[in-house]
């Protein structure tokens, strides 16, 4: 079911959207969350589309806010989408004008009452997420630095913005590499001299996992540029030999042990939807993102050749 309003106010779009439940014979609302997404008309059909594949794992009500022709006078529209691709509901809000200016006070009567809040900024971050008038009204607040031109100084700008509850896309496409480097390096295994990371330029779960190892393992790290696609290859250096995990094709990887075969091991790039639905498993600040995030602060990381670095390039160490 599909409503259309126009020049219309958040009493309304509580209404319909109330009318619309009793039709389709749910009296409850039965959502875990509220998922608040701030797009815009180029970036809001996929957007809704990932929000809706999530939201059969976590039903929720999703409110797009979309600002439109600042200098208009003050005008609310709004599509609202009951029952059609997802057990939740959807509203797209279309703000005129000075209302643009205002969208917390439109997206807060409409949030479901007494259940978590979550904000996603699918394009551009806002420097502090927590301090953003939709971010404020939110346990959870998730960017995507990979969508920036420079994901670099975006994940510098955040790691310095951090407030509790923060996350970013980079850091949940880690979670399959993060998961694989823990098991392979679970069981005994020689010293660890130094590591790589190599991945195609501006990949920022790149530089993340680089600052990871760094913080847990304490050895030297390296970010090496590649052809991609996204990460390719992550290495230890140890007197026995090199410990790799390859992986050239985005969906395989390779792990490599001195003296021992190699081993095939599933490793796929995940969309944006099943990226979400992670991310809405937990609503809870999570620390290793927050110790990971200052430390990349803190130090940095450099891009050279993934075959022969430059004499002066700083590892993290």
């Amino acid at each position: 079911m599909t409503i259309d309003l126009t020049d219309t106010t958040t009493g309304a779009i509580s209404n319909a959207l109330t009318e619309a439940r009793r039709r389709l014979g749910g009296m409850t609302l039965g959502m875990v969350l509220t998922l608040i997404i701030v797009t815009d008309e180029e970036g809001q059909y996929d957007a809704i589309r990932a929000a809706n594949q999530a939201a059969r794992e976590h039903p929720c009500r999703v409110l797009a806010m979309i600002t439109r022709r600042p200098k208009a006078d003050s005008r609310l529209d709004a599509e609202i989408r009951v029952g059609e691709a997802a057990p939740g509901e959807t509203t797209v809000l279309r703000m005129y004008g000075p209302l643009g200016q205002h969208a917390d006070s439109v997206a807060a009567p409409l949030l479901v009452p007494d259940v978590p809040v979550v904000t996603w900024w699918p394009e551009a971050a806002p420097e502090v997420p927590a301090k953003h008038p939709l971010g404020a009204l939110a346990q959870r607040r998730v960017t995507d630095s990979a969508a920036a031109d420079m994901p670099q100084e975006v994940l510098a700008t955040l790691a310095r913005a951090y407030q509790p509850g923060d996350t970013d896309f980079g850091w949940t496409r880690a979670t399959p590499w993060r998961s694989l480097l823990a098991a392979t390096l679970d069981q005994p295994h020689p010293a660890l001299q130094a590591g790589e990371v190599e991945a195609e330029a501006g990949n920022p779960t790149a530089d993340l996992i680089a600052a990871w190892l760094n913080l847990r393992l304490g050895i030297p790290m390296r970010r090496s540029v590649s052809g991609g696609p996204g990460i390719t290859r992550v290495s230890f250096t140890t007197a026995a030999g090199d410990i790799a995990i390859s992986r050239l094709d985005g969906r395989t990887a390779t792990l490599s042990w001195p003296s021992r075969p190699d081993r095939m091991v599933a490793l796929h790039r995940r969309d944006t939807a099943e990226l979400l639905a992670e991310e809405l498993r937990r609503l809870d600040p999570d620390e290793v993102y927050a110790e990971t995030l200052s430390r990349l602060d803190e130090r940095g990381i450099e891009t050279g050749p993934a075959a022969a670095p430059e004499p002066d390039e700083r590892v993290v160490s």
